[in-house]
């Protein structure tokens, strides 16, 4: 699987168009935010710009702004990478990179991809990893829901999106 394909497979399960009042992110497509968006343009983005929103540019937020900043290039394992990535998208990639950072024991738990932790990646069992991020994943969806009850309409998809990387864990 290459990076393309894992960016391939988070358009997918994002999809097109959706604003949703229920929605704490507001107005997104392909899992870009109307604040991502505006952050990537440097500009207010509009429900409008949203609304258009190309996969190309998408894709192009992605690799910038979720994989290649926060460091997930230096995650040599390929299934862990997806999920990470897609956690990066899902709950943001400070979040995302502290989920691993638990795994791995490491401290300061920081959200920080640095040495240390790649140093821990390369010594750890990688399925422990992998499983151990997504708990706690399952997790933050519970504390959304035990937080903001409105968001328990989204749990059923949330539960799926994990469900899938669970069966696919390595």
């Amino acid at each position: 699987m290459t990076d393309d394909d894992i960016i391939d497979g988070i358009l997918e399960r994002e999809g097109g168009f959706v604003n949703r009042s229920e929605d704490r992110g507001g107005p997104t497509k392909f899992g870009v935010t109307a604040r991502t968006l505006s952050s990537w343009r440097g500009r207010v983005a509009t429900v409008d710009d949203v609304a258009a929103l190309t996969a190309e540019e998408a894709r192009a937020i992605y690799w910038s702004q979720f994989f290649a900043r926060p460091g997930l290039r230096g995650v040599l394992d390929v299934p862990l990478r997806a999920l990470l990535l897609d956690c990066a998208v899902n709950h943001g990639p400070g979040d995302a990179i502290r989920w691993l950072q638990r795994a791995l024991g490491v401290a300061p738990v920081d959200g920080v991809l640095g040495p240390q932790t790649l140093n821990a990646l390369d010594a750890s069992d990688k399925r422990r990893v992998y499983l151990s991020v997504c708990a706690q994943r399952v997790r933050r969806y519970g504390d959304l829901i035990t937080r903001q009850p409105s968001q328990a309409i989204f749990a059923s998809g949330w539960m799926n999106r994990a469900a899938g990387f669970i069966e696919a864990a390595p």
